[in-house]
Formats: structure tokens, sequence, C-alpha cells
């Protein structure tokens, strides 16, 4: 029989300082697995030692699959199961500590409490609460010894994502927001719509208790390809019909499109987009989580650790082969422990949301053992042959010519692939380069070796490849080297000063025949316009050196230039008697400035006035101007403002008010795009007082 509806009091204040959950904005219970949470509750007329406590979560409930659990009273909190330890009673009021084990399924939970009291056995449900991981807790497989670190990487609702090229790295603010709204919830939906969910509910809920599981099935969730996942991407430079990849400035307003749409994916991301978001979701559930970005990043399709980049004689990057180098690639690392590969490999751990290739028939990427990768490991799960690839893959540039299908072998570099990996700093907003996390030194012995190892393992030592270059090719001098140099600034609305700088290295004269192009490219390196083109003829005396200015003026790019702003400037040089020289360089501009200027104090619940100002920096109008505001604790959602057209070297100011919700360090991010400059953003740090 059901006994009458008890009142519950959950303690939220309490057990959420205890738990490290206080910035869950909802009125339901969030704690962590490991750890004990008091609730009291009325309406239970025996004694206490008769109350049997049900835990249980998931759509079938059971003790075999760890999702159901029964428990009585007893005198200390057990280390194994669910147990419950007596706090206090009155006349009608329990008040019970409640400890789950380290290693429970996460998800949401219903408790009720069984008595016996009058011969029939009577339920009462206490409610729902929602049980997370527990990286502050020892035994927890997400333990991360590190308090500061725990901060940062569960409980930073703000993050600085890095892009650009090599030669020029660029930072962004981003809004992870796990905190905010409904995303718990919709954190929770994510889970409840994998494919693994969908086939299989009862295994799926039993596996939650595993953060290498969740996070494979989480990082193919994150993606649409195959599971109708939050995320569609889109690589194509067009993105009609959705907001194009480089305008978010936080996951919440993708995870509550996805949400109010029926559970559509949100029209589009790229890379930093994917990473983004799963690092919400992740930080959410608890498992510690940041953002990598890996500048010159491989991506071998065909799994041979080598990518191909193909050229006709004019210089044109062509798109020939699944492979590609992309500018910058970002993906994520999460803590966790590995038992199933051993001590050696627990840590850092490589997920991947970005849909680039297949893993067991499905987009997903990871968890791939940082460590693992860094040792040449590659034959250890999970998809450790691709990460591997993306930081050390050697690269063959060629030439292709179409009328008769021969390539020739243009230069081989071994060096290219993998330079300056990047993270946020923990509790700074700097760069923190993780690149020898991931490899040896470049060049050097230790380095090369871990790379034969990694090929031996993946069988590519002992086996022909028919598209190998020779050794012969690879060998082969070149009588002149090249390089381009940047002179002047590099700046959306400037024209683009460069300077070719070609040296005889023999000692006899020799003439180059130079065939010059300029794309406008995406950040992946896909070719998507023409800008300019130009050829020379040059005779280079012995060991001279020459430079030749070249200069695209703003008029011949700004109508070309896609929103990833970045331009590929080729020469494919013909040397009479010798091998062809190519030289190229990936060029990312920068956007115009803009500021933020916070007038006066930011104190929690007292408005604040803060004032945006652009100026226009070009002999133009700009018109169709919008300013999108948004910030974790700052505001709620985002404010967007429509601008008046701005004339030539004229300002804008914008002036708005925030009303902080919490105290402490906080992240205002701006983002203001035009018809002449797109997503320019920026953000600041504003420290919120009592």
């Amino acid at each position: 029989t059901a006994a009458t509806q008890p009142s519950t009091n959950w303690h939220l204040k309490e057990n959420a300082r205890e738990h490290h959950t206080s910035k869950f904005s909802g009125d339901e219970l969030v704690v962590r697995r490991g750890q004990a949470f008091t609730v009291t509750f009325n309406g239970t007329e025996q004694p206490e030692q008769n109350l049997i406590f049900i835990a249980e979560t998931g759509p079938k409930p059971s003790k075999a699959t760890k999702t159901l659990a029964t428990f009585g009273i007893s005198s200390t909190a057990s280390t194994e199961g669910w147990s419950a330890v007596l706090q206090t009673t009155s006349s009608n009021s329990v008040s019970i500590s409640i400890s789950s084990p380290h290693n429970a399924v996460i998800g949401r939970y219903r408790l009720s409490v069984q008595s016996t009291a009058s011969g029939s056995p009577s339920t009462a449900t206490l409610g729902t609460f929602v049980l997370l991981f527990n990286p502050w807790s020892s035994g927890d497989d997400v333990y991360l010894p590190n308090k500061a670190e725990c901060e940062e990487y569960v409980l930073e609702e703000f993050g600085i994502i890095f892009a650009g090229n090599k030669n020029h790295i660029s930072a962004f603010g981003w809004n992870f927001g796990q905190f905010q709204g409904d995303i718990l919830d919709i954190c929770l939906s994510i889970m409840d719509r994998s494919l693994y969910h969908r086939q299989d509910p009862v295994t799926d809920v039993s596996h939650r208790h595993d953060p290498k599981y969740l996070g494979r099935v989480l990082s193919a969730m994150v993606n649409a390809n195959d599971d109708q996942g939050v995320v569609l991407g889109n690589w194509s430079g067009t993105y009609e019909g959705g907001k194009n990849p480089t305008s978010w400035t936080g996951s919440g307003e993708i995870l509550q499109s996805w949400k109010k749409s029926g559970f559509k994916p949100v029209r589009y991301g790229q890379c930093w987009v994917f990473a983004a978001v799963l690092t919400t979701v992740l930080r959410c559930l608890g498992i510690p989580t940041r953002t990598i970005t890996n500048f010159s990043s491989a991506h071998d399709a065909d799994g041979n650790l080598r990518v191909d980049e193909f050229y006709d004689a004019e210089g044109n990057h062509l798109e020939r082969g699944a492979d590609s180098i992309w500018n910058f690639h970002v993906w994520n690392e999460s803590w966790f422990t590995r038992n199933d590969l051993g001590p050696s490999y627990s840590g850092w751990q490589v997920l991947d949301a970005t849909p680039q290739e297949e893993s067991g028939g499905i987009y997903q990427c990871g968890p791939a053992s940082r460590n693992a990768i860094k040792e040449g490991e590659v034959d250890l799960e999970y998809d450790c042959p691709f990460v591997f690839a993306e930081v050390n893959a050697d690269c063959m540039y060629w030439n292709y010519d179409s009328a008769t299908g021969k390539k020739t072998l243009i230069l081989s570099k071994s060096t290219e692939i993998g330079e300056s990996i990047s993270t946020k700093a923990v509790g700074r907003d700097d760069r923190v380069d993780v690149t020898r996390d991931y490899k040896y030194e470049e060049g050097s012995k230790k380095e090369r070796d871990i790379f034969k190892k990694a090929r031996k393992k993946l069988g590519l030592e002992d086996k022909f490849d028919p598209t190998a270059p020779t050794q012969e090719e690879i060998e082969q001098k070149p009588d002149i080297s090249g390089k381009f140099k940047v002179a002047g600034s590099l700046e959306v609305g400037k024209d683009l000063n460069l300077l070719l700088v070609l040296v005889n290295l023999q000692s006899h004269a020799k003439t180059v025949d130079v065939k010059m192009t300029a794309w406008s490219t995406l950040y992946t390196r896909k070719p998507v316009r023409e800008i300019w083109k130009d050829s020379l003829s040059v005779t280079l005396s012995p060991k001279e050196e020459k430079q030749f200015p070249i200069k695209i003026k703003y008029d011949e790019y700004q109508q070309q230039l896609t929103t990833d702003k970045t331009i590929q400037v080729t020469a494919l040089c013909h040397v009479e008697d010798g091998i062809q020289v190519l030289v190229q360089r990936n060029i990312a501009l920068d956007n115009p400035a803009i500021e933020i200027q916070v007038l006066g104090e930011a104190k929690v619940n007292k408005e604040v006035d803060v004032e945006v100002v652009f100026t226009n920096p070009i002999d133009a109008d700009v018109t169709d101007c919008v300013l999108q505001v948004e910030g974790s604790d700052l505001l709620t959602g985002i404010l967007e403002f429509r601008i008046p057209p701005l004339k030539a070297s004229k300002k804008s100011s914008t002036k708005f008010k925030l009303i902080p919700s919490e105290a402490g360090p906080k992240h205002l991010l701006v983002n203001f795009s035009c018809d002449k400059f797109a997503d320019i953003k920026t953000f600041k740090m504003v420290n919120v007082t009592n």
C-alpha cells in the first residue's frame, strides 16, 4: 500500500556547498558520487530501524546492472555500496545521511522509503536527485588531486580557444555555461538519445559509471552524424539555413536550440564548436575537461601516417585525395583513469567530437590516452592511430598533372605537423603549450624512433606502398630555397604586403620561372576563391638572394575572403634543370579591435553600465551592424543590438546594463558583425563583488 506522500527537505544549500554543485541553478538536489548527503523527511510513524531506502535510475532498474540499490540504516557509511546513517530524529521527522559508492552510475535517481511498521509494507516516494562524477573524491575514476585544476576544468564556465595558424596564434573567448538554466537536463537527455541507448537502454545506463564509456558516447552525440546529435558540421564556406560556425560565442544557445527544436541538429559547427559543446557537457557531468588546439593538424584519412597535398603547374592547391592539413584543429582532453590499459595510461585522454573518420562504424573518437600517443602505442584503444597522425604524420607535397595523371614529389617534411599544441592556463587567461606532452622534441632521435615504432605497429614498415615516394625522390636536393615574409600588418581592411625571398643555393647561375597564386581558404586549407595570380621569371647569380615585394590590395581580397579570414599564398618555382620548389604560406588576418569598458563597480544584484566601442577602420561605410553580448552570471541568455551604419573612420558606442548574479571573476563576451567584418570578438574579465 502506498503511504501518504512525505514532505522531503533536501537541504539544497548545505548539500550543494559540500558537493561543489552550488552553481547549478535548479531546485533539484545535485550531488556527487562517493560522498554523503543529508535528507530529512516526515510522515513515517515507526522506529527508524524498520526503514528501507530504494535508489533507482534508468528505464529498468535492477541490482544486477547496479541501477537499483536497497539499503537500510547502518551505524557507519559503507565504502562499497549505498548506505544510510541516522543523523537526528524528532517525533515526526527523520534526518538521514545517504552515501553512494565511488563507482555509482551517474544520472537522475528516484529515492523512496519503505516501512514495515503496521505489518504491511508501504512505500513512499521522497523525490528525485541527480548524481554526478566526483573529481574531488580519491576513489573516483575522475579524481583530480589538484584543487585549482578541479576549479578550472569542472567549475569554470569561461574558456579561451586558440585558433589562427602556427605563425600567428589568435584566441577567442567561449562561454561554456555548464551550470546555467536547464543545461544539466539537456545533458541528461543527450545521453538518452544516443545510438547506444536506443539500441539497448538497460546496458547503456549500466555503463554510465564509466567516464571512458560516456566520453566515447558523448563524442558521437555532440555531432549530428549517425544519431541526430547536437551540432551539424559544415565546411563548405556557405552557411545558408543556419548560423556561420564563427558566429557562436557559447554552448548555451546551441544546446537550448537543440532542445527547443525537438532535438534537431543545430546548424552549423566546425571543430571548435564541437569541442566547446563537448567541454560543456562533460564539465556539467563532473568529468574534468579542457579544449586543446593543435596547429598544422593532419587529417590522415587512409591511415598511412602520411598526408599528401597536390598542386598544379600554376601553383594552385588542388583538392585531391581525402587527406588534408588543417591550419588548426580543436579537440578535447578529459581526465580519468584507464583501468583497461593500466596506470601509466591514465590522466589526460583525447576525445574528439568533430566528425572526421568513423570509428566502430560511427563518427566518434577516443578516449585515446595522451601518454599512449606520446609513446607511439598506437595499438591501444581507442583511435590512437588517428590522433597519433594528427600530431605526427609526415607531409608530402606533390605536383599533379591532370592531363597525364602523373604526380611528382616536390618535397616531403617530417617536422611540419603538430605544432604549438595549446590550451588555456589554469586560473589565468593565458596560453599554455602542451606539445611536449604529445611528442618528444621534433627531429630528435627519440621522436623518430617513436614514429618508426608506430609505423611498425600499424604494419606500415613491411608493406609496399605504391603511392609512397621513392627514397631517391625524398632525398633529392633543391637548387634554390624560398620563403614568404610578411611586411606590415595582417589586418582585414588593410592591404596585404609580402616579400617572396628566393636564394640560389648553387655556385652557378639559375633561371627560375615562378607561378604565384593566392586563394581565400577555410581554416582547413580548403581553397574557396581565387584572389590573385601572377608570374615572374628571374635569373639568380651564384648564391644570390633576391626579394620580390607582393601587394594584394584590400579591394582585391575583400569580396573573396571567407569568415575564417585565411589566405593561402603559393609560389611554385620551376627551376631550370632542377626539381621544382614549392613556397607557401598560410596567412590568418586579424579583425580590427573592439573595446569593452565597465563603467563603475560590478556588485551582485546591482546594475552596472557597460560600453562597447567600435571604430570603422576602412574608407567605406559599414552596414548591417549587429552586436551580441553574453556571459554566465552577468546576464541571462544573449543580448542583441542592431547598430546604425557607420561612416568611414567613425566610432559607434553601445551602452547597456548588467545585473551580475554571483560574485567572483566573471567574463563578458562580445561579438560584433557587419557587412565588411565577420565576428569581431573580444572578452573582458569583470570582478564582481558582494
